[in-house]
Order: C-alpha cells, then structure tokens, then sequence
C-alpha cells in the first residue's frame, strides 16, 4: 500500500472507567468507519489522571495484560479491521507497575506492549510513584497497515527515544498523551508550554523523516482553581514538520490523517539525515553528562 491512515481519538475522561471504555469503543468504531487503519488512544484513557496525587490505593486502578480491557479492546480491533494502539496501568507483579501501550493488530491480536521508558516527577505528575520505567527498549509494531513506533507522554521530549524507535523501521510515531496547563500558570506561560511541547515533536519528524501523532485528552481534573487543564492540541505533522492536522484547545474530537509513504521517501531522499550520521562520534550520549 502506497498510503496508510492515522485515527486519532482526542477525548475526555470521566471518573467511570466503565463509560471511558464504552466512549473509546465507538470512537474507534467512527473512525474506522471513516477509513482509520491505526487508530490511537489518549494516555491512560480509562479513568482521569490519577498521578496528580500520591495515594497506595491507587494503585487499585491497574490491570494485568492481557486482562478485561485488552479483552474488549482487542475485540473491537477484529470488528472494526484496525489496528489499535490503547494506553493502561499495568499491573505487571504485586508491587511492580507500567504505564504500558498494547498494540493490537487489525485481527484483533495483541501484537505486544511498549512500557513508558521516561517517567517524570513534577507537580501533579507524580508518576515516579505510580511506575517503574519501561523494560522493554523502543519498539516498533508491524501492524496489518504499518510499522508504528511507540512512545508515552514524556518520552516525546527525548530525541534519543524518537531517533532509536526510527533506527528499528518506524513509519510513524504515535505518543498517547496526558499533558495540560497549571491553571494559574497558563495565562503567563501556557502559550510557551504548548508550543515547546507542539515543536518538540515536530522536530522528531524532521529528524528521523516519519510521521509524528500526539494523542492529548481535553478538559479540567482536579478541584476548581487547581489540578489539571489538559490542552488537547492533537496533531499529526508529515516527515518534514509539516502539521497536517491539528485539533482544539478545549474539544473532543476525532482527527483522520491519510500519511503518504512515497512523501516520507522523498524526504530521506533529499535530507539524507541518517545517511550522514556520524555513528563513530557519539560514544558521549550514553553518558549522564560529560565532564
């Protein structure tokens, strides 16, 4: 296939997991119906977001994978002939948890899992608390429609993650997302913040030569005056940088973005990035810092 086509579902997340599921599945049901191969969840879609506090019962909210949710979302892949990227709180062993995104294939199997490899540690977003970093490398899927690297939220601001999950054959990278303002922080540096966090991954594209997905939720969690106001912004941008669509501030909505495999050709072609990649010379970057 000369093409593939990217559905990103941008959402809301209420405190009932059981409704969250529910509204997932029949956006992934509008989406394939409006021709979506691979379809994307938001980060930790089933529930809000639960790292703005440090809490032991918490960690109640997690799963095995496969378990329940693989289960429906799985089968929802098969009926729908997508493949299907979802982002949940794994429950790996008693006391060892990942914030992991399990791929399924458009049979409805589960072709792996990706776990989080950066976790951060800020105000609001506790997850070092909640998950231990990922195991598993970068990885890239081979879906019915096309090779999909996989990163997590926080990995987008690493060019090492993006650079690595490129280097093993990805014709696109998708990151589930869960990020907003500080409501009292964004009159003064929201615009910053999301344009840092917009360009960032821009900058993967053009890199590496691929198309970049980011799938945000919308809408505020937490009390009034605090928590959290996630700022949406979906995006998908070309393997030059170009934004080929982007979503609102503030609004559920359901991006489909037809991703050209010839266009990525072209621009390895003529910005031969990784031909000129100087492999002897970077011995340093696996180094904490360089003294």
């Amino acid at each position: 296939m000369s093409t593939f086509t990217l559905g990103l579902i941008q959402m809301r997340c209420s405190p009932d997991r059981a409704t969250n599921l529910e509204r997932a599945v029949e956006r992934i049901r509008a989406a394939a119906d409006r021709g979506a191969q691979v379809v994307v969840l938001p980060e930790l879609f089933l529930g809000p977001y639960f790292c703005q506090r440090e809490d032991a019962s918490l960690f109640d909210l997690a799963e095995p994978i496969p378990g329940p949710s693989c289960e429906v979302l799985g089968r929802t892949a098969a009926e729908c002939n997508v493949a299907l990227v979802a982002s949940l709180f794994e429950r790996r062993a008693p006391g060892l948890y990942h914030n992991t995104a399990v791929v399924f294939d458009a049979d409805g199997s589960m072709l792996g899992t990706y776990r989080k490899m950066h976790i951060p540690d800020d105000p609001l977003y506790y997850e070092k608390y909640y998950f231990t970093p990922g195991d598993q490398g970068f990885r890239v899927f081979n879906t019915k429609y096309a090779r999909v690297g996989v990163l997590i939220c926080w990995d987008q601001w690493y060019p090492e993650g993006a650079r690595l999950t490129a280097l093993r054959g990805a014709e696109c990278l998708v990151y589930p997302t869960a990020i907003g303002w500080h409501p009292k922080e964004r009159d003064e540096f929201g615009v910053g913040q999301h344009q840092a966090w917009e360009l960032i991954q821009r900058s993967h594209a053009v890199a590496n030569g691929l198309y970049v997905a980011a799938i945000n939720r919308v809408g505020h969690e937490g009390p009034e005056g605090g928590g959290l106001e996630f700022w949406g912004g979906s995006f998908v941008t070309d393997p030059f940088g170009g934004l080929l669509a982007k979503a609102s501030h503030s609004d559920e909505e359901l991006i489909v973005v037809s991703c050209d495999r010839m266009k990525a050709e072209d621009t390895r072609r003529n910005w031969p990035f990784l031909r000129d990649r100087r492999i002897d010379a970077y011995d340093g970057i696996t180094k904490r810092f360089i003294d």
